[in-house]
């Protein structure tokens, strides 16, 4: 089953996490219009998630309960019985949401497609957002940080001030947030907005931008661009999508074109390229171009979640392709998770969840 590829492109740019307005010469990537608050407050018993606008993120907090993040409904948890979701009318600060994470304290934090939200069991707290602009920190220890941080991309809060190439911590006290050194000539069409954020196994904090990614060992430093990336002057750009520093320590870097570059800490090849899988002149169809996601298993398999052609798994010498025909629900995986258990839940464009049983993949929810 084939989409069209004008509505794929549609879909793909909304789960992104640039919110830089037309007018700035940047191609926007999020829908400015908030979802119909129709679902707030609602406890549904089925096991079906009620979203059609994509799965986002998927998270598992220190319960035991799970959390999945919509394009433009909001967001739900899930106890093993029934389904309750979230909108702008509960708190939510925005009813895309991008990213979800707890603090030491047990509060959950939702990057949303504008501005950061908490939520403590009881009622959520808009953090940033219109209104609630947070002044970069300037001071010498600005860029401290602990193993516990929360990172957010600074742009996904839109009209609070600033051209958005930071990011924000919370740090267990405060939240804070810290513009990135960018070099001395940035094209304003194609800025420093933070797209992915990882971190590594000796505390090394990653920030990939749309042109580059940011190692940050104490300060932050731009380590990967077109240049150190082998491209070609005239060839498509760097568009980085997502991220993931591997058990053995290498940075596997998702594009949205030039497919999977791969870091060892030296040097950056294209594994895209040398896998014989770049984007063809006629189509996506069975490429390893445009990589939205990046995970690793309990075995060291890495699994790439693609906008056109399912998920890819790496197993150190081959790749294998799992699309619509092994049991996704679409061809569009936007964010792959792994559990406290180490099992990889497939979130879809179509608002389905997904799981690989070995073999194929089960539709979970």
């Amino acid at each position: 089953m084939h989409v069209d590829w004008t509505l794929r492109l549609v879909i793909a740019l909304l789960c992104s996490c640039s919110s830089q307005d037309s007018s700035d010469g940047v191609e926007s990537d999020v829908s400015v219009d908030r979802a119909p608050e129709t679902t707030a407050g609602i406890r549904d018993a089925d096991s079906r998630i009620r979203y059609s606008s994509g799965i986002c993120a998927i998270f598992e907090d220190s319960t035991g309960r799970f959390w999945f993040g919509s394009q433009r409904e909001g967001a739900c948890s899930y106890d093993g019985r029934e389904f309750t979701y979230y909108t702008v009318r509960d708190g939510l600060s925005d009813n895309q949401v991008r990213k979800i994470q707890e603090d030491q304290a047990g509060v959950l934090w939702f990057g949303t497609g504008n501005g950061i939200t908490s939520f403590d069991g009881g009622a959520f707290e808009i953090r940033t957002g219109p209104g609630r602009a947070i002044p970069a920190d300037t001071s010498e220890d600005a860029w401290h940080k602990k193993p516990d941080d929360l990172w957010f991309p600074g742009d996904c809060t839109r009209g609070s001030g600033g051209d958005g190439q930071g990011v924000y911590r919370f740090d267990g006290r405060s939240l804070s947030y810290l513009a990135l050194p960018l070099p001395h000539s940035v094209d304003p069409t194609n800025p420093h907005l933070v797209t992915s954020i990882a971190k590594g196994r000796d505390g090394t904090v990653w920030f990939g931008t749309y042109p580059g990614v940011f190692r940050h060992d104490g300060h932050p430093v731009l380590v990967i661009h077109d240049e150190t990336a082998g491209v070609e002057s005239g060839r498509e750009k760097l568009h980085v999508r997502s991220m993931l520093e591997d058990s053995h320590g290498n940075l596997w870097i998702g594009n949205n074109g030039l497919g999977v570059l791969l870091y060892d800490g030296q040097s950056v090849s294209n594994f895209t390229e040398q896998h014989g899988l770049s984007i063809r002149e006629k189509g996506a169809s069975g490429s390893l171009g445009r990589v939205f996601s990046i995970a690793e298993d309990a075995t060291g398999n890495i699994w790439f979640g693609t906008r056109d052609n399912g998920v890819w798994r790496f197993d150190g010498e081959s790749l294998t392709n799992f699309t619509m025909e092994d049991g996704l629900t679409s061809h569009a995986v936007w964010t792959i998770y792994s559990d406290r258990r180490d099992v990889l839940w497939f979130g879809m464009s179509d608002g389905r969840v997904c799981r690989f049983n070995g073999e194929s993949f089960d539709k979970i929810y």
